[in-house]
């Protein structure tokens, strides 16, 4: 007897359910993001990155169990218009944000931009923002307005009020006036009259914030939050925005022995992390995407409370004065350590040397969200899914870096990458060195080209005269002249960056510095009862 045909539909079924028995795992839900921003961090604080640095294991296992960006770039190399790109995908001179917010700033991240958050919200994501946001926080601009369902944090750096336990600072900064107390004289680069707030959702918690606590009190709100949220069983996008390395630092112990101040606050960083990584582990391993990165290097003028800048120190800068790092676009304003972790997803043990920026995180969770990038306008970031995947190490082939407090107008752009040639057209003062130089400000054209493949260090540009800087120059030429042309043409937003006294975040205007009633060194207040919210304005 014959064997019967079979059908060619049962043979493509069959061939079908075959192939699927081989194919990779497929997550059929959508996935959690955990995006933690460390501020002021050097590339060579990571120890996986800089075998000089012994002070963080969590990180160096988060990178043993997920991908080494060494290569990655900050959008601006100063805090507001890094944050802004990050939660836009947007540079500067198109989302508006080119310098930094006050304490007294009526305006914040244009509302006309759609942030990361609201995006995500939209494709059925909780929401929840912990640690510094300076993006504005008066009126709509407050997080729980821009697409985070909760908040939890400091609504600027933690440098910009005062509080009872300053913590360490160059120079070293007082602490918050009290009642009865004598009048001090005003110093440098201090705030002096307002405390430190700490906001839950738009309430003020604390003011002045206890900054030895603050550590402790990010992680475990970090890990009720993600708790919460998992028993929902809805996906969540956690940005938790660190106050490290960022100063004042307020280790929580006395240092040991030849680690430092800065190394013992390293150290605490890196347990927050890994705190972090565990919650989050514990809740839905293999499903949870987390992502570290720095909002720009190191605050070169704290000296010895400064992070470390690996090979990258700017030397062509430093030989005429001034810092290479922060507010710089110089390799140590804007390089920073990058860390993916996503169990099953991104390869383990892997160093990437794509050209990646933080401005690319918003179109990649986008992506992977199964969600839609906001119509209408350009982005500057890449879904660079397939690099964290280990499918490509290709990324940027064109990268930009705006003016963030050095030489010239802020925002502009006034260096390129292409490839491992980078081209500055201004350089110099306004980033002050340690030793307080700022340096001449210089314009350059035609620009200084360096090849970072041979010359990490920024030591020596080009010849003007030789080959390989003629063979380079017309590349780089047309790649800047399209991208200004390409942000001229764009929906571009313009941010308000104008002030009033009654801005600033008060728990009671009646009290000396603004404090809480109820906190150290207050008064009580009569008027107002127990029960009594207390509103940031």
């Amino acid at each position: 007897m014959g064997t019967p045909s079979l059908s060619p539909w049962v043979v493509l079924v069959l061939a079908l359910v075959l192939v699927g028995l081989h194919a990779p795992c497929v997550v059929s839900r959508q996935p959690n993001f955990i995006v933690i921003l460390a501020d002021d961090v050097g590339w060579g604080d990571l120890g996986a990155n800089w075998a000089e640095t012994k002070e963080t294991p969590h990180l160096d296992q988060l990178a043993a169990e997920g991908t080494r960006f060494v290569d990655f770039h900050s959008a601006a190399s100063t805090c507001s218009p890094s944050r802004a790109s990050l939660l836009t995908g947007r540079l500067g001179l198109r989302n508006g944000v080119t310098h930094n917010f006050a304490i007294a700033s009526l305006g914040g991240l244009p509302l006309n931009e759609t942030t990361l958050a609201e995006v995500l919200r939209e494709a059925g994501y909780s929401t929840g923002a912990i640690g510094k946001w300076h993006l504005g926080h008066h009126g709509r601009h407050h997080p729980n307005s821009r697409g985070f369902d909760y908040y939890f944090g400091i609504p600027y750096s933690h440098d910009m009020g005062c509080t009872d336990t300053p913590g360490y600072n160059l120079p070293p900064c007082p602490p918050c006036p009290r009642h009865g107390t004598a009048a001090r004289e005003e110093r440098k680069d201090c705030y002096t009259e307002v405390a430190l707030p700490l906001l839950e959702n738009v309430t003020i918690v604390q003011q002045p914030v206890e900054l030895g606590s603050l550590a402790t009190r990010y992680a475990e709100e970090a890990a009720r939050f993600i708790q919460r949220v998992s028993d929902s069983g809805r996906p969540y996008f956690l940005y938790l925005a660190l106050a490290h390395m960022h100063v004042p630092l307020t280790p929580p112990l006395p240092p040991a022995p030849g680690r430092g101040i800065y190394g013992a606050s390293l150290s605490e960083m890196d347990a927050l992390v890994g705190r972090i990584k565990e919650v989050a582990d514990s809740h839905g391993k293999g499903n949870t995407l987390l992502w570290f990165a720095g909002d720009n290097g190191p605050w070169a003028q704290k000296c010895e409370l400064a992070g470390r800048l690996g090979p990258f120190v700017g030397a062509w800068q430093r030989q005429r004065g001034g810092s290479s790092a922060k507010q710089t676009t110089w390799e140590g304003g804007h390089r920073v350590p990058a860390l993916v972790y996503w169990p099953g997803r991104v390869p383990a043990g892997r160093t990437s040397h794509a050209l990646l920026s933080v401005l690319d995180i918003f179109p990649t969770l986008v992506a992977l969200a199964g969600a839609a990038l906001p119509p209408n306008r350009r982005f500057d970031g890449l879904d660079v899914s397939p690099v964290l995947f280990g499918r490509s190490d290709v990324g940027h082939k064109v990268l930009l870096h705006p003016n963030s407090g050095a030489a010239g107008k802020v925002g502009e752009i006034e260096a390129l990458r292409l490839a491992q040639y980078k081209a500055f057209y201004t350089t110099g003062r306004g980033a002050m060195a340690c030793d307080g130089s700022t340096g001449p400000a210089e314009r350059h054209q035609p620009p200084l080209i360096f090849n970072l493949d041979r010359d990490l260090q920024e030591q020596e540009p080009l010849d003007v005269a030789s080959g390989e800087y003629q063979a380079v120059l017309p590349a780089i030429s047309r790649a800047y002249a399209q991208a200004l042309q390409d942000i001229a043409a764009d929906n571009v937003s313009v941010a308000d960056y104008s002030q009033d006294p009654a801005a600033i975040p008060c728990c009671s205007a009646l009290l000396e510095g603004c404090r809480c009633r109820g906190a150290p060194g207050a008064t009580p207040e009569p008027h107002v009862g127990k029960g009594t919210p207390r509103l940031c304005l």
